[in-house]
């Protein structure tokens, strides 16, 4: 039960973190000529394929599917649709500590100082 516990306090921490990395990160989308919503556009197909791969053709497919997120990571960046606003150093530190033992507590169950 106290396994359980952990894991669960482990899982809470990292979405806390999550929440508190994308805070300030906005994405955004327009309308603009062709040439420009052509790679948000791929971007999306391409994080949709590698999502659809990644859940249905795991064991058949898994790289192609991983490849195909990271290209549309790419993309969402060459696009101009992601907005990083500005944060304070202590909201990064909360931030990156939440995650990082969320994720140990979740994976491990125990933190090694």
């Amino acid at each position: 039960m106290a396994r359980l516990w952990i894991k669960l306090i482990g899982l809470i921490l990292l979405f806390t973190g999550l929440y508190f990395f994308t805070q300030n990160i906005i994405f955004v989308a327009g309308y603009y000529s062709f040439s420009r919503s052509l790679p948000a556009t791929a971007s999306v197909l391409a994080m949709m394929a590698g999502t659809f791969t990644l859940v249905f053709f795991h064991r058949e497919a898994s790289n192609l599917g991983w490849i195909l997120l990271g290209v549309g990571v790419v993309l969402v960046f060459l696009s101009g649709g992601v907005i990083f606003r500005s944060t304070s150093l202590w909201n990064l530190l909360v931030a990156f500590t939440a995650l990082a033992v969320g994720y140990k507590l979740f994976n491990q169950g125990r933190i090694n100082f």
